[in-house]
């Protein structure tokens, strides 16, 4: 609707600016349809897709006046206020990104298990060599078998204790286990590319021949044509001197900007939700360690205040959903932002 100065106002410059104000709502009522209809297609605009938040459209409107175009920002704003930005790795600000669940155990859960694992999980750790404490590895040859099953993957590989690297060249030894690691990686049919991820036991900060082993280790991974990662402690442990160290965030910094992939555990609650199997698990950043892109969140057994309160048995252990009685597994519960973790399937 048209909207008239009234003849009673007798400045002329009063008049002036009320013609003006006459020009800019009828050119905004001339855009409030264009305004309703990116209200409509917000989620599907630049808006969602390229991480800005509109305001760049706002520009766009040369023929209004500053007045009219700080108005209609607002209300463009408001238009697109709940579509999260997305940026160029596809993670969205202000929303959950997508997370899934996954397991691991030292042993194999069987054959049979897999159509009731996969129900719950997405993807599972896959041993290269004798996991910790084992005297076998029970994992061997069963790739084909996981994918064939819709199984994404975490490719382990057991490192060595400190005890281990105390006398001779750990570097040496890093290197060893790095081509160790690779030859039983394509034995396995893990192809190329695949994350292979080092399993460092001890937490806290690294001694030397921990540090030389473990960058010897991922430098001939990486060389190698596949990609290295590290498992390692989120938890922050406190030094006689007060400092707090998390094993994951010393390793970062004592890399040297070497490419490394982090699978962190903390099972500690809180942050770590307990034994639960979510459909929208907490993403790997709420395990504290803010660049981890798998958080191991729940381990058999738990530690500290475990108990049936947050979710595990009255042994301490985690069980996974569908089994009961002797055919019960216990497992490690894992959270990532792919189905395939290690990049595995291939």
């Amino acid at each position: 609707m048209e909207v008239r100065a009234r003849p009673s106002i007798r400045n002329a410059t009063a008049v002036g600016r009320f013609r003006l104000r006459s020009q800019n709502l009828r050119q905004k009522s001339t855009e409030m349809p264009r305004l309703a209809a990116l209200r409509r297609g917000c989620a599907a605009s630049q808006c969602g897709r390229t991480g800005t938040k509109c305001s760049h459209w706002v520009y766009s409107f040369t023929r209004m006046d500053r007045l009219a175009r700080f108005s209609f920002s607002l209300l463009l704003a408001g238009a697109c206020l709940a579509v999260p930005a997305v940026n160029s790795l596809g993670s969205a600000h202000h929303a959950a990104p997508r997370t899934f669940l996954g397991f691991d155990r030292n042993s194999y859960p069987g054959d049979a298990a897999l159509p009731r694992l996969r129900k719950t999980f997405a993807f599972t750790g896959y041993w290269l060599n004798t996991p910790p404490s084992a005297r076998v590895n029970t994992w061997l040859g069963k790739r084909a078998l996981l994918r064939e099953s819709g199984f994404g993957f975490l490719v382990l590989f057991n490192g060595r204790l400190d005890v281990q690297l105390a006398i001779g060249d750990p570097a040496a030894l890093g290197r060893s286990d790095a081509l160790a690691a690779i030859a039983a990686a394509r034995r396995e049919g893990f192809p190329p590319g695949t994350i292979l991820l080092l399993d460092q036991e001890e937490g806290g900060r690294l001694l030397p021949e921990q540090r030389g082993y473990l960058f010897a280790w991922v430098d001939g991974v990486n060389r190698g044509g596949y990609l290295a990662g590290v498992y390692s402690s989120g938890i922050s442990a406190l030094k006689e001197n007060g400092d707090a160290i998390v094993t994951a965030e010393d390793i970062r910094n004592t890399s040297s900007k070497r490419q490394i992939a982090f699978w962190v555990y903390n099972d500690v609650i809180p942050p770590a939700p307990g034994c639960v199997f979510p459909r929208q698990p907490p993403a790997p950043s709420r395990s504290g360690v803010r660049f981890a892109a798998v958080w191991q969140f729940a381990q058999s057994p738990g530690r500290g205040r475990a108990s049936s309160r947050f979710g595990y048995d009255r042994d301490g252990n985690c069980y996974a959903p569908g089994f009961a009685g002797r055919l019960r597994i216990h497992v490690d519960v894992d959270v990532a932002l792919s189905p395939d973790p290690s990049h595995g399937r291939g």
